[in-house]
């Protein structure tokens, strides 16, 4: 069926749908890093993040966390509610990588003692800043009251997703959130979870290199980027079914 195709971002083409309250997320296999100064293609990627999202949203929705999320027409497609986006990424961080070593110089793969919630303006012209509380305000980005709510249900979905993929054998180092608000100004999780927006590291693995289960072996070019991305599959949907028995 043809359908009027409203957003195409990095990852994602956003279709129309005949309700008007819902939109198909089209997952593509385009990979980009670095404000996609660097692009690529990682083959089945779609497919792969679409299934592992549908699973985690599932699974977080399971857990008191509402998502936007309906079903998977199909696996590199998902139906979810229309919502609109709050121009932010809210980052979760459980052990220092990235940009946290870049930034204070803290060495890779020092645990954290709480975990670190941070807010980036989605902005690829100013390079995606890291913002204040007051930064956040000043541009109206969020309410205060959202600001508390957003902290509140990242570290909720940082409870719930580090014990997954703990019995997953992956150790969750940390990822990115998007959420959204819909026609009721309800704020729901969006976007998707995935090897694309979390940092996993392979508990079975004590390499460096070897123990990366996500974009960072893109990043790096280190490498068996399908390879990682359909393992965290399949552990994904190993877990999923030992659950669900």
């Amino acid at each position: 069926m043809s359908r009027t195709k409203i957003y195409e971002g990095k990852a994602k083409i956003i279709y129309a749908t005949e309700d008007s309250e819902i939109v198909i997320a089209d997952f593509k296999d385009d990979a980009t890093a670095f404000n996609a100064l660097k692009r690529g293609t990682i083959d089945g990627k779609g497919k792969i993040n679409c299934q592992i999202s549908q699973v985690l949203f599932q699974y977080l929705e399971q857990c008191g966390i509402a998502t936007h999320l309906i079903d998977c027409p199909s696996l590199n497609q998902m139906r979810v509610k229309k919502v609109k986006i709050l121009p932010l990424e809210v980052v979760v961080r459980n052990i220092a990588a990235g940009s946290l070593c870049q930034q204070t110089g803290l060495p890779l793969g020092t645990v954290l003692a709480q975990p670190l919630v941070e807010f980036y303006y989605k902005n690829d012209a100013l390079g995606d800043p890291l913002l204040t509380h007051d930064r956040l305000l000043l541009l109206k980005l969020a309410t205060s009251e959202q600001i508390d709510q957003l902290q509140e249900l990242a570290k909720k979905c940082d409870r719930a997703l580090c014990e997954f993929f703990s019995n997953c054998n992956l150790t969750l180092v940390d990822f990115k959130l998007e959420f959204g608000t819909d026609s009721n100004g309800q704020l729901l999780l969006a976007d998707e979870i995935s090897p694309d927006t979390c940092r996993l590291w392979d508990n079975l693995e004590s390499d460096p290199q070897n123990r990366v289960m996500d974009k960072d072996r893109f990043r790096q070019d280190l490498g068996k980027v399908e390879n990682a991305y359909e393992q965290v599959l399949e552990r994904v949907l190993a877990q999923s079914n030992f659950r669900s028995k």
